[in-house]
């Protein structure tokens, strides 16, 4: 019983430094403008952004995709509740759809471990791709 117990605190231990550590990444999206509008637009076209920008966009896609990797982690270790990672697994097929982090990936796929790198290389692009750039069937404005 109580190994049990153990197990269940250390698997919400870890599910909830998952979520933290994506909303880590993401939380400056929210409170910067400018940061916000480069992930938006890097995301889906990369190629309009300056060189500096690129730089920060791939800096976010870095952070984001290790922040992933965490969570794909402790899902293979059966530390993540399997409702729980298919939400983190629809999620990411979005976002390694979209063009900038598809570009990213194609350039450092080295930085991931073996493991990580053949599971996004095993993902099925959704139907319909939605980041935060696409989510509203408009792009934004730059």
């Amino acid at each position: 019983m109580q190994v049990h117990r153990s197990t269940r605190v250390a698997k919400l231990a870890t599910q909830d430094a998952a979520a933290t550590a994506l909303r880590d990444v993401t939380k400056p999206f929210m409170e910067n403008a400018e940061v916000e509008r480069i992930w938006r637009v890097g995301l889906e076209d990369i190629g309009s952004l300056s060189v500096e920008e690129r730089a920060r966009f791939f800096h976010a896609t870095y952070q984001f995709l290790k922040a992933f990797e965490t969570i794909h982690f402790h899902y293979v270790y059966g530390l993540m509740d399997k409702q729980l990672w298919d939400g983190w697994h629809g999620l990411l097929r979005h976002y390694v759809a979209a063009p900038g982090i598809a570009h990213y990936w194609k350039l450092r796929p080295e930085v991931f471990s073996e493991r990580f790198r053949n599971f996004v290389n095993s993902l099925e692009p959704p139907a319909e791709q939605r980041t935060v750039g696409t989510l509203f069937g408009e792009q934004r404005n730059s």
